[in-house]
């Protein structure tokens, strides 16, 4: 196996050996010495499970390894999340934790990641071709999974109307990410340009890579469920130790190192020129968010000894509603497939005031402003909002090959 690859490898597996050795040891730590070791071994094992996931098209189809990418990047998050949710059904105190995990990843994403990425995008291309490029064009197989979004973001509505996650909008949600990976696996297979590691492990012959991808998916897997509780725990009990406001801890750190790993993939995508790949991976996580971790916290609640539905407070439906309008901002945008430089801007300034104006009344107005924008969007764009609606139940170009084989 060759150096270059050995070396990333070998680094990111020395960073999970501290955070492990602490889990098995049976040794007590200061909490914020444990969060800094799980935390490293998370984020490590996130790197290793990306370039598994993004080797992976050298076998299996573009748009269901970048699906597949996107759920495994953000794994971590998905674990401290049902952790939170699951020790929600026995301790009532853990019920905003999941709650906040979850939108403050969902907005961190949106706000921060898809403005960084295109505009470091737009600075590429501008270089590249000599003149101001002034918005990044999304390839037109992007509507799928932008459709997908666009349905998930409307549905999610329900959430802050009800006041709840229920067991049965779990389940909806869940076949719906279902039907989601059974559609981009439709779509036929292209050669994959792979960089980094992830081209060093595509590089190996057929057997030794499939071995190795899924050595890295087991071995890094297993780091993420080890680390996952201690680095919930510790996250919270540092939060109390210094004195910060435990909600905005689990809302915003723990989601900065979680999804570390796929804003570096997206940013990587982005200075390579492939600022359409970056944008798309970005949307696929929207998508597992929405609807395969949202849809996992009742069912995770509901075996940790909870109800058949997950209540939330006040807080936690504002915070709801204020990702929710945010999303629909972001789809409404969208829907020409073209992300201008204003766009970028502005999702990264809204984001932005939510820590300057982070009272109860500042989230309705930030969720008014979502909203009033998201409407401009919408009917400036009305002429492809049935196209984008439409395109996860429309055929695939494989699965009407396939249906021309068979007739």
């Amino acid at each position: 196996m060759p150096v270059n690859l050995l070396r990333p490898i070998a680094l990111c597996i020395v960073l999970t050996v501290p955070g492990l050795a602490l889990r098995f040891g049976g040794v007590e730590a200061p909490a914020l010495l444990g969060l800094l070791l799980f935390g490293a071994a998370v984020v490590a094992a996130s790197f290793l499970l990306a370039w598994a996931a993004e080797a992976a098209r050298v076998d299996i189809s573009g748009s269901l390894a970048i699906a597949i990418l996107a759920v495994i990047a953000v794994l971590p998050e998905y674990a401290v999340d049902l952790y939170f949710a699951h020790t929600a059904g026995s301790d009532p105190a853990y019920v905003p934790y999941a709650a906040a995990n979850m939108t403050g990843s969902n907005r961190l994403l949106l706000g921060l990641g898809w403005s960084v990425v295109v505009i470091i995008g737009l600075v590429v291309a501008s270089r590249r071709s000599g003149r101001t490029v002034k918005e990044l064009v999304l390839e037109s197989g992007h509507r799928v999974e932008l459709g997908f979004l666009a349905i998930a973001s409307i549905v999610a509505f329900v959430i802050p109307l009800t006041g709840q996650i229920h067991l049965v909008l779990g389940f909806a949600l869940l076949g719906f990410f279902a039907f989601y990976l059974w559609k981009v696996s439709r779509v036929e297979a292209e050669e994959p340009d792979l960089v980094g590691p992830a081209a060093n492990i595509g590089g190996l012959p057929a057997r030794p890579r499939r071995a190795l991808v899924i050595g890295l998916f087991g071995f890094a897997a297993a780091v993420i469920v080890a680390s996952a509780e201690p680095f919930a725990d510790s996250l919270i009990t540092t939060g109390r130790d210094l004195g910060i406001d435990e909600f905005l801890l689990v809302q915003w750190l723990a989601p900065l190192a979680s999804e570390a790993p796929e804003f570096i993939v997206a940013i990587l995508f982005a200075v390579q020129g492939r600022g359409s790949d970056a944008i798309g991976t970005l949307i696929s996580s929207k998508v597992n968010q929405w609807t395969l971790l949202v849809g996992s916290l009742p069912i995770a609640y509901l075996i940790g000894g909870g109800g058949p539905a997950l209540a939330l407070d006040g807080r936690q439906v504002e915070e709801f509603l204020l990702t929710a309008t945010q999303t629909l901002l972001g789809v409404a945008a969208l829907l020409a497939l073209r992300f201008p430089r204003w766009l970028a801007v502005t999702l990264l300034a809204l984001f932005a005031l939510q820590f300057v104006f982070p009272g109860q009344e500042a989230r309705y107005v930030l969720s008014a402003v979502y909203t009033a924008l998201a409407a401009g969007a919408l009917i400036r764009n009305r002429r492809h909002i049935v196209s984008t609606l439409s395109a996860p139940f429309r055929r695939t170009r494989m699965q009407h090959n396939e249906e021309a084989v068979v007739h």
